[in-house]
């Protein structure tokens, strides 16, 4: 039953994460790269670039939708798996 919580956070958390990637990291010339959102300013212009372009907010808003997907997962992982127990 464990086994079956973690797979449902871990694999609906991940959709979360696609979701909101679809949804928040859209510009007007496409998606955003995921290099530019994962890594980390080089030096203090590159931190201020990406605040311009509101990096820091769009990672958020793809990590909430991650998160609840992986509430999603812990709730249906338990509803799904907790009508069946075994027998010793």
């Amino acid at each position: 039953m464990l086994r079956r919580i973690i797979l449902a956070i871990v694999v609906l958390g991940a959709v979360g994460l696609v979701v909101g990637y679809l949804i928040f990291a859209r510009t007007s010339h496409g998606y955003m790269s995921l290099k530019s959102l994962v890594a980390p300013a080089k030096n203090v212009f590159d931190d201020l670039a990406k605040s311009v372009r509101g990096i820091p907010q769009i990672r958020q808003n793809i990590l909430i939708c991650g998160a609840v997907g992986g509430g999603i997962g812990l709730v249906a992982g338990a509803v799904a798996g907790g009508g069946r127990r075994r027998r010793r």
